[in-house]
Formats: C-alpha cells, sequence, structure tokens
C-alpha cells in the first residue's frame, strides 16, 4: 500500500488524474475518507483499500509523482465509479505525457483535440459544454434506444 510518506512531494506539470479524481469526488459528494476507503481493486477485494486518506488527497492536488499502478488504477475507477479506461488515459496524461484528451464531468463523453493542451481553461469548458450539449442531443434523438 502506498503511504503519504512514499509519496513525492513534487507531483507533475499535467493534472488530467488529478482533475478527473477531484471532479467526480466533488460531483459524487465523497469525502476523502470515503473514497480511499472505496478504493478497493474488484481482482483483489481481500486486499482492502489500496489508498489511505491522505495519500489519496495527495495524488488529487497533484502532489504525488509516481504514477498508479494497474491495481491502483482499478480501485480509483471502482472508488469514483468511472470507466477504467478513463483513469488509465488520465494516468498516461499526467505521468507520461501521452494523451491530449478531456472527459467530460458525467465521465460520458470524451473530447479528443489536437493541441489541447495549448487551450486555456475557459476554452476547455466550452468544449466539455459543447461535449455535454452533443451528448443530450444524442440521447434525446427519436428512435434511439
Amino acid at each position: 500500500m502506498m503511504t503519504a510518506d512514499k509519496a513525492a512531494a513534487e507531483g507533475t506539470e499535467r493534472t488530467d488524474l488529478s482533475d478527473l479524481l477531484r471532479d467526480r469526488m466533488a460531483e459524487l459528494g465523497l469525502s476523502y475518507r470515503t473514497a480511499a476507503d472505496a478504493t478497493v481493486d474488484p481482482r483483489q477485494p481481500e486486499a482492502g483499500p489500496l489508498y489511505k486518506r491522505g495519500t489519496l488527497e495527495n495524488l488529487l492536488k497533484n502532489q504525488i509523482g509516481r504514477a498508479p499502478s494497474e491495481a491502483q488504477c482499478r480501485a480509483l475507477a471502482a472508488a469514483f465509479r468511472l470507466p477504467l479506461t478513463a483513469v488509465q488515459r488520465a494516468v498516461a496524461a499526467q505521468y507520461q505525457g501521452y494523451i491530449a484528451e478531456r472527459w467530460n464531468r458525467s465521465a460520458k463523453a470524451r473530447v479528443l483535440v489536437a493541441r489541447i493542451d495549448e487551450m486555456d481553461d475557459d476554452r476547455l469548458e466550452q468544449l466539455m459544454r459543447l461535449a455535454d450539449v452533443v451528448l443530450d442531443d444524442k440521447s434525446q434523438s427519436p428512435g434511439q434506444g
């Protein structure tokens, strides 16, 4: 289990994972302790939670310099009720700089844009609202089921 003592203090330049989890935690109304207690890998539930409250808080504040393991990704996806691929891609973006994408607040839509990292916060927010509008329109289209 990773502890706050072992966590690197510097974090990374990217914040994809931290942002995804922090936004989702607020959406679900979770506390750090409740979220940490739910970080159980579905493949190895007997191992218990993989994050302590302080370490999870550091992760959400981008104060951990080491990427989560596969088991930790599964545990984060379960705790935050997110698709595993959303967590994995955010890890790859934040810790390896590979992917430029954003999920909307409900994690139902993913936006892929060339040079997304060059966009300021206002433009990114516009993009997220656009994704929400398109998703809402598609779900209301006749004949969809």
